[in-house]
């Protein structure tokens, strides 16, 4: 009996999906990546080299991503292209998984919603998520134009779904960016994130 039992969790184990992330520091080249973009474009990290780029893992049925789409976050995007930031949407959500949706489907949500992203990934396969170790919806990147990652975490501090809680929360990805402007150190450069987990493929 234990023989069995031993053999059907070693066989589970087994059959568990393992998924492989990187673990990207901050002062570190941010990793490379090519991908195609919702509108079928395709895009390279390097294609940005001078500028500073957002990466925002974005999954539109989350109720976390739902709260910062409240206006949040649609208000961020647009205050940091103004400013020339390249700021990238990014989508790693597997096929049959929450959150999945074809270019054309997340050019829509942008426009009903009023978002402002330069360009959204899809990240189907989960590469570039697993790449950056990105594990909830949302979860911010900040870059600097050297290629180094200069932030990674939460879109803020308060790890809750609640739209009131924003404007008393300390908005890290805003202060990342005002940092990396000023050629400052960001102060508080490697946080939390909070959200859904990112709906890889099993």
């Amino acid at each position: 009996m234990m023989n069995l039992l031993r053999r059907s969790l070693i066989a589970a184990a087994v059959a568990a999906p393992v998924l492989a992330f990187a673990n990207v520091n901050v002062d570190a080249p941010a990793p490379a990546f090519t991908a195609t973009t919702a509108d079928g474009k395709t895009v390279n990290l390097a294609d940005y080299k001078g500028k500073t780029v957002v990466l925002e893992w974005t999954n539109h049925d989350c109720p976390f991503v739902k709260k910062h789409y409240s206006g949040n976050m649609q208000s961020q995007q647009k205050d940091a292209t103004a400013q020339g930031v390249v700021w990238l949407q990014v989508i790693s959500s597997a096929p049959g998984q929450q959150g999945f949706v074809d270019g054309a489907t997340a050019q829509k949500l942008n426009t009903d919603r009023g978002a402002a992203p330069t360009a959204t990934l899809l990240d189907p396969k989960g590469e570039i998520g697993k790449a950056y170790g990105a594990q909830t919806t949302p979860h911010m990147y900040v870059i600097k134009g050297d290629g180094t990652l200069a932030y990674k975490g939460g879109i803020d501090s308060i790890a809750t779904a609640k739209v009131d809680d924003i404007a008393k929360a300390e908005p890290y990805v805003k202060e990342a960016l005002a940092a990396v402007a000023a050629g400052k150190k960001v102060e508080k450069s490697s946080t939390r994130p909070y959200g859904c987990g990112v709906k890889y493929a099993s």
